[in-house]
């Protein structure tokens, strides 16, 4: 005479009826460094910087030796189809090889709500530029100081409120912008570059 377990018999009968388990969704891959980013580019070619708000993505590009960022447009957000063919046109009329986003991490280094919502529109946009026959590598970059130095910089020029409500996206487009550009023109850290190390062992 066995002995019978009726939890587990439960147990069995709740997994036959649950069926196949369902696939995993893949890891989300880490996000690029800046020193992995200058890698895979071309020694030419302009980035875009996009700041990324509610209701405007402010816009920034490089010269092509991407040593200075250009605040050059400001888009009032519409339609995501919309907005993100005047991305891709740019793109196209500028020659960018790359894209820098503004990421509004939390001032104790954690994110919230907003950087999931520009996550998103980075995911949004990247499916978009490539349905679009556009592939490029994408960078988040850390924002959370680049609103409020331009808005000093704008305070101590004597700018008006009004003015600076009109530049504040696309000038922070361009201070984010900058900010990715002096890191990637600079030498990695040794973490970063022990890391490397390892990677190409794997």
């Amino acid at each position: 005479m066995t002995n019978r377990n009726p939890a587990s018999e439960a147990d069995s009968e709740a997994d036959s009826e649950a069926g196949p388990e369902a696939p995993s969704k893949p890891a989300p891959k880490p996000d690029l460094t800046p020193w992995q980013l200058a890698r895979m580019l071309p020694a030419k070619g302009r980035i875009m910087g996009l700041d990324v708000g509610t209701k405007t993505v402010g816009i920034a590009v490089s010269d092509e030796l991407r040593r200075v960022a250009t605040p050059i447009e400001l888009i009032r957000r519409t339609k995501f189809r919309v907005d993100a063919a005047r991305m891709a046109a740019i793109v196209r009329e500028r020659g960018v090889v790359a894209v820098v986003l503004g990421l509004p991490v939390n001032m104790d280094g954690t994110e919230g709500p907003r950087c999931q919502s520009i996550r998103q529109f980075r995911e949004n946009l990247a499916q978009f530029l490539t349905a679009d026959g556009i592939d490029l590598p994408m960078m988040f970059w850390d924002e959370r100081w680049s609103t409020a130095a331009v808005q000093r910089y704008m305070i101590d020029a004597d700018m008006s409120r009004k003015r600076r409500a009109e530049l504040v996206d696309k000038a922070a487009a361009g201070y984010i912008l900058d900010g990715a550009l002096d890191a990637m023109n600079r030498p990695p850290p040794i973490w970063a570059r022990e890391e490397d190390e390892d990677a190409g062992d794997t």
